[in-house]
Parts: C-alpha cells; sequence; structure tokens
C-alpha cells in the first residue's frame, strides 16, 4: 500500500507535523464519523515509509489551518491500521478522504500541490469570494443533470476571466464530451500544461474522452450481447460490451463485465480488463459509490 518514497526520517516517523490528530481503528468512528456531522473531517492516509506522505501533509495542514474550523483533519497510518484504507480502496499513499455527515464524499490520491488542495477544501466547505467556486458548483450540477449547453457556459465564462483554470478546463471538456464534440475536448485538453496532468479532475476528463472515442468505436449492445451468447468465453466481445455499456451510462453493469473477465482469465490482453477497469474509475472519480463497489469486488478477485 505503500508507494516508492523510501524510508522515513525520525521525524516522519511520528507523521509529520503535529496539526492532524492520529485516529485508529477503534476512534475512527468518534474521530471522523461522529465528528463529519458537524464539518466535513478530511481522512489522510499515511505511512512513516513514504516520504510524499510527510509532504502532503504538511500541506494539508496549511490549507486547513487557514481554513480557520470550517474542515478538520486527522491522520491513518495504513501500515498500523490497514483495515479502513482497504475498505475504501486505498492502494497507494498518500490518500485523502473527505467525510461529511458519516460518508466519504469526495477524494484524492497522491501529493498534489498547495492550490489544488486549497480547491478541494473549498468544494467541500464552501464558494470562494470571486464566486468562482459557486458558479463551478453550478455547473457540475447542470452537467450531472444532463444540461451540458449551461456546464459549458458557465466554465467558459470563468475561462474567460482565467484561461487556465484548471477544474474549468476539465469541466469544459467533459461537457463537450457529453455533448459528443470529442474534437473540440481533446482540443481543450491539449491547452493544460503538463504541470495540470496529474489534476484529478484533469485526469477524469481526459479518461472520460478516451472512453468516449473507445465506445464509438464498439459495435451496438445488442450484437455484442449476441456474440457472448453463442460464446460465454468471448472476452474482446465482453471487453467492447464494457466499453458500450458505459457510453451509455450503465457504470455498474460495464465493471460488472470487466470483472468477469478478471475472474475467468487475469492475463487476457495482458491484464487488459483490470487496466480497463483503473481507467473507469479515473472517469467515474475514486469516491463515486459505483467506483468503490467495484474496487472492493476487484480487490476480492486479486487478493482472494
Amino acid at each position: 500500500m505503500v508507494d516508492s518514497g523510501g524510508q522515513a526520517g525520525p521525524d516522519q516517523a511520528a507523521g509529520g507535523g503535529a496539526g492532524a490528530k492520529e485516529t485508529t481503528l477503534p476512534t475512527f468512528a468518534a474521530d471522523v464519523i461522529t465528528a463529519s456531522a458537524a464539518v466535513p473531517v478530511l481522512v489522510h492516509f499515511w505511512s512513516p515509509r513514504s516520504e510524499p506522505s510527510k509532504q502532503a501533509l504538511s500541506v494539508l495542514e496549511k490549507v486547513v489551518k487557514a481554513a480557520d474550523g470550517k474542515v478538520k483533519l486527522v491522520k491513518m497510518n495504513v501500515d498500523d491500521q490497514p483495515q479502513i484504507a482497504s475498505r475504501l480502496g486505498v492502494r497507494s499513499v498518500p490518500a485523502v478522504f473527505a467525510f461529511q455527515r458519516g460518508q466519504p464524499a469526495d477524494g484524492y490520491l497522491g501529493a498534489l500541490p498547495e492550490a489544488q488542495v486549497k480547491g478541494f477544501v473549498e468544494r467541500l466547505v464552501g464558494p470562494i469570494d470571486d464566486g468562482t467556486q459557486e458558479a463551478l458548483v453550478e455547473a457540475e450540477a447542470a452537467l450531472a443533470a444532463g444540461d451540458w449547453e449551461t456546464a459549458a457556459e458557465i466554465f467558459s465564462a470563468i475561462l474567460e476571466q482565467d484561461g487556465e483554470h484548471l477544474p474549468a478546463l476539465a469541466g469544459l471538456a467533459r461537457a463537450l464530451t457529453t455533448a459528443g464534440d470529442l474534437e473540440s475536448a481533446r482540443e481543450i485538453l491539449d491547452r493544460i500544461p503538463a504541470s495540470g496532468h496529474k489534476d484529478t479532475g484533469v485526469i477524469a476528463a481526459r479518461a472520460a474522452l478516451e472512453l468516449a472515442e473507445q465506445a464509438s468505436a464498439v459495435g451496438d449492445l445488442a450484437e455484442l450481447k449476441q456474440r457472448l451468447d453463442a460464446n460465454p468465453d468471448d472476452h474482446q466481445a465482453r471487453f467492447d460490451l464494457a466499453i458500450a455499456l458505459n457510453g451509455k451510462g450503465q457504470r455498474a453493469e460495464a465493471a460488472d463485465e470487466l470483472l468477469t473477465i478478471v475472474k475467468r482469465d487475469r492475463s487476457w490482453n495482458d491484464d487488459g480488463a483490470r487496466k480497463q477497469l483503473l481507467q473507469f474509475f479515473d472517469a467515474w472519480s475514486h469516491m463515486d459509490p459505483v467506483t468503490l463497489a467495484a474496487r472492493r469486488k476487484l480487490s476480492a478477485l486479486l487478493f482472494s
């Protein structure tokens, strides 16, 4: 579960910094579940063997302190307390999950720049002063409701003020992908500098575009299902069916088809079913209920 950050020094073994309370399995309910009824609680999953964990915690503590009580921060050592991280599908550290009203609400992986962490926290605690965050929330709501035109207008308006605004660029790309304008979506993503390629929103937008491009190249559902009826071990047909199902918004069904391939033949197409499933997770977000459920099923298959 630990990344390749190497061995930690003595200060890191203590978790790095004193701003975050160390939670354990026995205290998790009180520290996180109960506490998140009042304000969002960030859980920083870390390891004393991971240097990026220490760096990420330092940034988190700075941002949480600036939030002035609007959000709380706790940390959990995955080496000593692996159970919660495992349930949430955490495979590497650092990882941050936000809990609200007793439930995981959002999250990200890796050590993000301060500006991106600040944006993450602002999404939890309310709009920023210039109204940009409020506009982003409105655009995301429109996109979730299928109104890609309104979403695109809002994202474009934000970009008129700040042409390098990563959440707006990623959002506009997703809106265009939803509209079927894949070429324009690709042009938007190509505008993003290399420094923004690890942004979770950008990763999700790029994954969604690639999946849409894949879906446009596979056969229709009826034909693929007929192929599977004739030969349940036609893994390519099942793989293509998963892509097509995802393209039609049937995400749980798409995940199940890929999980079936993993179960029957893990090595097929150089572990292609598992890799495709991970791309689904990127496009859906790592805190999406379908993602979490599929991660649990995948872990059960891989480690049973």
